[in-house]
C-alpha cells in the first residue's frame, strides 16, 4: 500500500465516510498530497458542510473540527484536489427501522432531524466521480448501513467501486462489512482486514510485508486479496 501513496495510477480517488472527521485527520492531510479527488459522505460530511455554512440540523457534528474542515477545503482548492460533498441526504427524526424519513437538499435539513444517508442525487454524483478513477481507496460507509432504509448510499457506492475497472482498496471494519453485506467483496482488488492498521499505514507508518502482499494481490487478476493490516 505504500505504492498507493508513491505512484498511484491516476485519477486516484479516495472515498471517505464513517462517523467522525477526527478519526481521519491524519489520513486526509496525507491524501491532500496524493489524490486527485476526495469523496466525503457518512456522518463526517456534516462537519464539512457546516464549514460551508450549511445548517445541518441534528446531524452528527464535530464543532471543534469545523475550522479544520474549512481550512482543508481551502487547501484542497490550492492543490487542485476536488472535494465532493453531498448535495442531498436522507434525514430522519431518529435512528430506527420505523423512523420517519425523507430525502432533502442539504439546504433543507430540518432543525430537529439528522442526516443518516446520502441522497439519490449525491449517489449519482459520487458514482460519476468513482467511474473516472484508476485507483480507489475507500474507508467508511456513506450512512447508517446497518439499518436497511439508510443503507442505499453505501450499497450503491459499493456497487460503483465493484463495477469500476480501477484498482480498489477497501480499508476499515465497517467498509469491509458493507462490501460483504452487499455481495461485492470478491470484486474488490484488496481488502484490509485490519482497518486501523491500514489507516496508520496511509498516515505514514511502515508495516512489514505489505508491498509483497500487494504485489501478490495484483497478480490475482482482479480478485480480492485479503490483507491483514
Amino acid at each position: 500500500m505504500t505504492n498507493l501513496l508513491e505512484a498511484p495510477e491516476r485519477p486516484f480517488i479516495a472515498v471517505l465516510g464513517g462517523s467522525k472527521v477526527s478519526d481521519k485527520v491524519a489520513v486526509i492531510d496525507k491524501f491532500l498530497d496524493v489524490v486527485d479527488s476526495l469523496v466525503i459522505g457518512g456522518g463526517m460530511c456534516f462537519t464539512f458542510l457546516k464549514a460551508e455554512g450549511v445548517d445541518t440540523g441534528n446531524s452528527l457534528l464535530e464543532e471543534e473540527l469545523i475550522e479544520y474542515a474549512a481550512n482543508t477545503q481551502e487547501e484542497a482548492r490550492g492543490r487542485n484536489v476536488s472535494i465532493n460533498l453531498p448535495t442531498d441526504v436522507i434525514v430522519a427524526d431518529h435512528i430506527a427501522p420505523d423512523a420517519d424519513s425523507k430525502i432533502v437538499s442539504i439546504l433543507e435539513i430540518p432543525s430537529d432531524w439528522m442526516g443518516l444517508d446520502i441522497g439519490p442525487a449525491t449517489v449519482d454524483a459520487f458514482r460519476g466521480v468513482v467511474s473516472t478513477a484508476k485507483t480507489i481507496f475507500w474507508n467508511g460507509p456513506m450512512g447508517v448501513f446497518e439499518v436497511d432504509r439508510f443503507a442505499v448510499g453505501t450499497r450503491e457506492i459499493a456497487r460503483a467501486v465493484a463495477d469500476s475497472s480501477a484498482t480498489s482498496i477497501i480499508g476499515g471494519g465497517d467498509t469491509v462489512a458493507a462490501v460483504e453485506k452487499f455481495g461485492v467483496a470478491n470484486r474488490m482488488s484488496f481488502i484490509s482486514t485490519g482497518g486501523g492498521a491500514s489507516m496508520k499505514l496511509l498516515e505514514g507508518a511502515v508495516l512489514p510485508g505489505v508491498e509483497a502482499l500487494l504485489g501478490k494481490g495484483t497478480a490475482m487478476g482482479g480478485r480480492a486479496a485479503s490483507v491483514a493490516m
